[in-house]
């Protein structure tokens, strides 16, 4: 890797920032750019730029006049939008995959079908493109039932139903919300995990792996959200599971990808869980996970820029050094998210302590004042020696401090250690 360069990571959300973390953490590196940004990453040194994620002739012109190496894609969006493609037909370095490859996020279908194809473990699933149809072909599943979006949906559009008539209705509100096809799947059974690989045509490295809470609530209760924390590592995790899964999902996951000529260069996360008859995949995701990233970051000890260097240039990927480290994750999110959250609220003055991170994620700054911008707000991240060392260690914390409408869940990490 070359000395000294500057880099851009396109994104605004609470994964940009512990990205561009890591990515700052080179002694390669020497700016980090992010577009377009929070002001909340600005207190990292981070250098936030006002284009949009999708504005990409403006991104693409930010890349030549500020000297990019490279351009490191957050958010699916973009990703589904090609923007991969957009940078590669200027012959600019980017590290995401193609809109050909997105398709495997892009599309719920999509990836059932490369699962299927490659025969790589999965849920039985079935597409249906009308209402009428997919309540028909409710009949071929058992309550309760998974319904999904099959578009894009920030990780909210999966619905559990306990009951065909909830499920009826589910289905009958998509079609009316303008979804083109809606894929019905059986309900698995076990504790869920999130890997994430670093592909290129060199091979790939596994980062360490997450355990997300997506429910708003404690308990897992309430509806689906982008995601209310995660940590990592995780010790409930057995050495011959972590082994089935690399096994069973992820050596036949490359081999697909091989075999299909995608030319993945980018990070793909692998949602699983461990049924009883061993791992499946829920979902397949073109990017890093958020409010996984925040945990995940921190334990890669080795140059993460370099690793994202040689993926793109398809030099060999360097072995990861991981810390044994706990961290954890809890999100504070505006009153009422996952559907219409609380903005503007003034968000208290958050001291600096010893192991606590705060990720910015959506947050605006007025007179030195942070005040919250919907949905997601930000993370504060506990390093510790154990999970349950930094689930105290964060929770102490945010009980420091008067979160007026906001909210976050009080049980994260406990999976881990009760």
């Amino acid at each position: 890797m070359k000395e000294n360069v500057n880099l851009l990571v396109v994104g605004s959300g609470g994964r940009e920032h512990a990205i561009c973390k890591a990515l700052l953490k080179s002694d390669k590196v020497a700016k980090v750019y992010c577009a377009p940004g929070n002001p909340g990453m600005t207190f990292d040194g981070i250098e936030v730029v006002a284009i949009d994620e999708l504005n990409f002739d403006a991104l693409k012109g930010f890349v030549y006049d500020n000297d990019i190496e490279w351009t490191f894609v957050g958010p699916e969006d973009a990703l589904v939008a090609g923007i991969v493609d957009s940078f590669r037909e200027d012959n600019l370095k980017i590290f995401g995959p193609d809109k050909r490859a997105a398709q495997l996020e892009g599309s719920k279908n999509y990836a059932m079908e490369f699962m299927d194809k490659y025969h790589i473990p999965t849920a039985k699933f079935k597409t249906y493109t009308t209402s009428d149809e997919a309540i028909a072909g409710l009949k071929e599943f058992d309550e309760p039932v998974v319904i999904k979006e099959d578009g894009l949906a920030a990780g909210k559009g999966v619905v559990i139903a306990q009951s065909y008539q909830e499920a009826e209705d589910e289905i009958r509100l998509m079609f009316r919300k303008g979804q083109k096809k809606v894929v019905l799947e059986e309900f698995l059974v076990g504790n869920e995990y999130s890997m994430f690989l670093v592909l290129s045509d060199k091979g790939y490295r596994i980062l360490p792996m997450a355990q997300d809470h997506k429910r708003a609530y404690d308990n897992d209760e309430g509806l689906n959200t982008g995601g209310m924390g995660a940590y990592s590592p995780l010790p409930q995790l057995f050495d011959a599971e972590y082994q089935a899964m690399i096994t069973d999902i992820v050596e036949p996951t490359v081999k697909g990808l091989e075999a299909g000529d995608y030319h993945y260069h980018g990070i793909l996360y692998i949602g699983m869980i461990m049924t009883k008859e061993g791992p499946k995949v829920i979902e397949y995701n073109v990017r890093l996970g958020d409010p996984e990233t925040q945990v995940v970051l921190p334990r890669v000890e080795s140059d993460f820029a370099e690793l994202i260097d040689a993926a793109i240039n398809d030099k060999q990927l360097p072995e990861l050094k991981i810390s044994d480290k706990a961290y954890l994750n809890v999100v504070v999110a505006g009153a009422g998210y996952p559907k219409q959250a609380v903005k503007g609220q003034a968000l208290p003055k958050l001291e600096s302590q010893k192991d606590i991170y705060t990720i910015y994620a959506n947050v605006k700054i007025e007179d030195e004042v942070v005040y919250g911008n919907g949905g997601r707000i930000l993370s504060i991240v506990g390093e510790a020696s154990t999970i349950e060392e930094a689930h105290k260690l964060v929770y102490k914390y945010l009980e420091n401090y008067k979160w007026n409408d906001c909210f976050y869940r009080h049980d994260i990490g406990v999976k881990a250690f009760k």
